[in-house]
C-alpha cells in the first residue's frame, strides 16, 4: 500500500477534523512534492473513502449488522459512568456507601440538603464537560454511551412529572456529540425501584424493585416514551439501551424480562420510529434465554463481558443469538481490566463485526481508565470521617471538600493514560511498538517508560490479565502509573519520575525506542534495589546481547537504592531498540543511565543531503523533536499543518549553515489529530513527514 493511502485510511481513526478541501490538498502535495504520476483510480477511490466519512444518518439495523447512510458501523464506545449516576467505587465510598442514595445520605448528614442539592448541580455541571467530548473525538470514538439514573429525569415523588435540568445534561452533551460526529446511545442504569439487587441500580431493599411494582414498570415505560419524544428526530442519537444488567430470579425464561422490553419498545414507537433499541439480557446482561425472537426490526442485542477468556468460545452464545434471530450484537459495556486484555477483546469484537463501548472514561485514582483524578486532602478527611477513623469537618469545609474534588475530575486536571487509548484504539489493528517517551542517550531512562506495544513485543510480564480463574494473581501488584502487566509501584529514591518497577518475575523484559545521538562508548550503570541475591539481567540492542549477564546484588531493602556501574558499551548511532531481560528476578528497578565517554565521527557524517527525519518520538504528547540536514548553506522554511490542509505554525523560516539540525515542536495548545511536517529550503528542495498527536 502506497503511504498515501496508509495516511488517509487512519483519518478515520484520529480525526475527527478533517473536510475535502484539506484532504485533497494533502494528496496532491505527496504526490507533487515525491515526483510520483498521480494515478486517477487510486484518487477517486481515496475521495470516495474520505466523503463516505461525512456522510451519517440514523443508526439502523441491516439483518445482523448496524448501517448508516454510509452503510456498515462498527461502534467503539466510551461509557460516561459516574456521572448522572454514582456508583461507589468511583468515588471510593464502597466501604460505607456503594448506591447513590447512600452516598447522598452521607453528603446531607455533612452539609445538609440544600447545600447537597448545590454541589450536585456543581457535579453534574463539571464532571463532563464539551472539552472531554473533543477529547473522546480526538481519541477516535464514534460513540458515547450515558447511563442515566431515572431520578435525574422525572422525581421520585412525582410521576408524570419531568426534570428540565436533567434533560438539558443530555442536551448538551447531544450537542458536544452532533460537533465531534459521535453517536449517542442513552443508557437507563437505575431504572424506578432498581432492575437489580446491586448497588449499580441504586437499589434500596426498603423499597419495591423494578420488578416487584407494576407502578416501577409503568414509570419505567413512560419515561422511556418521553424520552422518544423528546430525541425521535436527531440523528446522533444512536439508539435506548432500555435496561442496564438487569440480576433478578425471572424464573427460567425471563418473561417478565421479555415482557417489560415489549412494552417500553412499544411506547417508543409510538413516538420513534427512528431509533435502535438495544435489549440487554439477564445476569448482568449475559442470560438471553427467553428473551428470542426479536419483536421489532429495528433491536440490537447488547451483552457485557467482563473477567473472562477473550476466545471465540467465550462469545459463542451471543453469536448463535445473532444468527438465530437475524439481529446485530454489542458490546454494551466492558473494562475493568489490563491493557492486554481490552486490546484482545476489542480485537475479539472487532473480528466478529461486533461494536463496542467501554467502561468509564474517569475515575478517582485509577490506572485502568483513560482519565484518572487525583484524591485531594480535603476529600481524604471526609472519607475518613466516613468510614469512622477521622473528626467531622464543619459544615463549610465539608463543602469545599467535595467542590475542590469535583475540580480535580475536570478534563484538564484529570491524569491521561496514553497506554489505555493505545490499547483499546490502535493495538487492536496495529502490533507495532511506539515510544511512550521521547529517550535519548546519552541520558537518563527510567524503567517505567518502557515503550507502547503489546505483550511479547513492548514488554512481557508473566502476570498480565484478569480472567476470573481461581486462585489467578492480580495483573497489575502496584496498581500504578501504567495499566499494562507490568508491576509498578512509587519509588522513595532521591532521583525519580515517582515509580518504579517492581516484583519483577524471571523471564520478564522491557523494550525501550532510543535515540543514540553518536556512535560512540558510553558508560553503562543501572539503579537497582533488592532484598535478596539472585537476581541477572542481560541487556540487548536491537536484537544482539549489549552487556554480559550482570548479577543483581543485595541492597538491604526494596526501596534501599544502590547505582550498579557495568562498565562501557559501544552503541551506533540513530534510532534503535533496547531490551532490558530479567533473566532471574526478586529485585526493583528505578532506571538506567548512559554516560558519554567517547564518540566516533563517521564518514558518512560528512556527505549530507537533504533530508528530514521523522519526528521522535512518533505517535507523541506535548514535544517532538524534528531533525534535518541541509548539504549547502541556504533559507529554511519548517512549517506544520493539519489533516485539513491549514497551516498551524511556522517553526523555522531563516538562513542556516549547511549541516545536521534539530528543533522540537511543542504542542500544548494543540488539539489531538494528525500533521503533517514540511520542509522547504531555498533551492527548492522539498519534504513532508507525518505526525500523529495523541494527548
Amino acid at each position: 500500500m502506497h503511504s498515501t493511502q496508509i495516511y488517509f485510511l487512519s483519518f478515520n481513526l484520529f480525526s475527527k477534523s478533517i473536510n475535502l478541501t484539506g484532504i485533497i490538498f494533502v494528496l496532491i502535495l505527496c504526490y507533487k512534492k515525491t515526483g510520483l504520476t498521480m494515478n486517477y483510480k487510486i484518487l477517486l477511490l481515496l475521495l470516495s473513502l474520505v466523503t463516505n466519512i461525512f456522510a451519517q444518518g440514523f443508526l439502523k439495523v441491516d439483518g445482523k449488522k448496524i448501517i448508516n447512510d454510509n452503510g456498515e458501523i462498527i461502534l467503539k464506545g466510551i461509557g460516561l459512568g459516574g456521572w448522572m449516576l454514582m456508583e461507589g467505587y468511583m468515588f471510593k465510598t464502597s466501604e460505607f456507601a456503594n448506591a447513590e442514595y447512600q452516598i447522598k445520605e452521607k453528603i446531607i448528614d455533612l452539609i445538609g440538603e440544600d447545600k447537597t442539592e448545590e454541589f450536585f448541580d456543581y457535579f453534574h455541571q463539571n464532571f463532563i464537560t464539551e472539552a472531554d467530548i473533543d477529547r473522546i473525538a480526538q481519541w477516535g470514538f464514534n460513540s458515547i454511551r450515558l447511563p442515566m439514573h431515572y431520578n435525574k429525569l422525572t422525581p421520585e415523588d412525582q410521576p408524570g412529572v419531568y426534570l428540565e435540568k436533567g434533560f438539558k445534561y443530555i442536551d448538551d452533551l447531544l450537542n458536544w456529540c452532533e460537533k465531534n460526529e459521535l453517536y449517542l446511545i442513552l443508557d437507563l442504569h437505575a431504572a424506578p425501584g432498581g432492575q437489580s439487587d446491586e448497588p449499580i441500580s441504586d437499589y434500596n431493599p426498603n423499597k419495591p424493585s423494578l420488578w416487584e411494582s407494576e407502578f416501577n414498570k409503568e414509570r419505567t415505560i413512560n419515561l422511556w416514551r418521553e424520552i422518544a419524544r423528546r430525541y425521535s428526530e436527531k440523528e446522533w442519537i444512536g439508539g435506548y439501551d432500555l435496561i442496564n444488567e438487569t440480576k433478578w430470579d425471572l424464573g427460567n425464561n425471563n418473561a417478565p424480562l421479555r415482557d417489560l422490553m415489549i412494552r417500553i419498545t412499544e411506547a417508543i414507537r409510538e413516538v420513534d420510529s427512528n431509533h435502535i433499541v438495544f435489549i440487554e439480557g439477564n445476569w448482568f446482561a449475559t442470560n438471553f434465554i427467553g428473551l428470542p425472537p426479536a419483536w421489532d426490526d429495528n433491536l440490537v442485542w447488547s451483552f457485557h463481558k467482563y473477567w473472562n477468556e477473550n476466545s471465540q468460545s467465550a462469545i459463542q452464545s451471543y453469536l448463535t443469538l445473532r444468527e438465530q434471530t437475524n439481529r446485530p450484537l454489542w458490546l454494551g459495556e466492558s473494562g475493568e481490566n489490563s491493557n492486554v486484555w481490552f486490546t484482545r477483546c476489542i480485537k475479539l469484537m472487532e473480528d466478529n463485526n461486533i461494536g463496542w463501548a467501554w467502561w468509564p472514561l474517569k475515575k478517582i485514582e485509577s490506572i485502568a481508565g483513560p482519565l484518572s483524578a487525583k484524591m485531594t486532602n480535603g476529600y481524604k478527611k471526609l472519607l475518613d470521617y466516613w468510614k469512622g477513623s477521622g473528626s467531622k469537618p464543619s459544615q463549610t469545609d465539608a463543602f469545599n471538600y467535595l467542590i475542590e474534588q469535583v475540580d480535580q475530575l475536570k478534563l484538564e486536571n484529570c491524569t491521561y493514560r496514553p497506554d489505555v487509548i493505545d490499547a483499546m484504539i490502535r493495538l487492536p489493528i496495529d502490533e507495532t511498538s511506539f515510544p511512550f517517551k521521547d529517550h535519548r542517550i546519552p541520558g537518563r531512562i527510567f524503567f517505567t517508560d518502557y515503550d507502547l506495544g503489546p505483550l511479547s513485543v513492548a514488554y512481557f510480564d508473566n502476570n498480565y490479565h484478569n480472567i476470573g480463574r481461581e486462585g489467578q494473581t492480580v495483573y497489575n501488584t502496584g496498581y500504578e502509573y501504567r495499566n499494562d502487566g507490568v508491576d509498578i509501584e512509587k519509588c522513595s529514591d532521591f532521583i525519580t519520575n515517582g515509580y518504579n518497577v517492581g516484583w519483577i518475575e524471571s523471564a520478564e523484559y522491557l523494550t525501550y525506542t532510543v535515540n543514540i545521538a553518536q556512535t560512540g562508548t558510553y558508560k553503562l550503570s543501572l539503579r537497582i534495589s533488592a532484598m535478596n541475591s539472585g537476581g541477572k539481567i542481560l541487556i540487548y540492542l536491537d536484537d544482539s546481547p549489549l552487556t554480559s549477564m550482570i548479577d543483581v546484588p543485595v541492597t538491604g531493602g526494596w526501596q534501599n537504592w544502590n547505582t550498579l556501574n557495568y562498565g562501557n558499551v559501544e552503541l551506533p548511532a540513530g534510532i534503535h531498540k533496547i531490551t532490558v531481560k530479567f533473566f532471574f528476578g526478586g529485585f526493583n528497578v528505578n532506571f538506567l543511565e548512559f554516560e558519554e565517554v567517547s564518540v566516533k565521527v563517521e564518514d558518512d557524517d560528512l556527505k549530507l543531503n537533504f533530508n528530514l527525519e521523522q519526528n521522535y518520538p512518533n505517535p507523541f504528547n506535548g514535544t517532538t523533536t524534528i531533525n534535518y540536514s541541509i548539504p549547502i548553506d541556504t533559507s529554511v522554511e519548517i512549517v506544520i499543518y493539519d489533516s485539513t490542509g491549514k497551516r498551524i505554525t511556522t517553526l523555522m523560516n531563516e538562513e542556516q549553515i549547511a549541516g545536521k539540525h534539530s528543533i522540537i515542536w511543542e504542542t500544548n495548545e494543540i488539539a489531538s489529530g494528525v500533521y503533517f511536517l514540511s520542509l522547504k529550503s531555498g533551492q527548492g528542495n522539498f519534504a513532508v513527514k507525518k505526525a500523529l498527536l495523541i494527548k
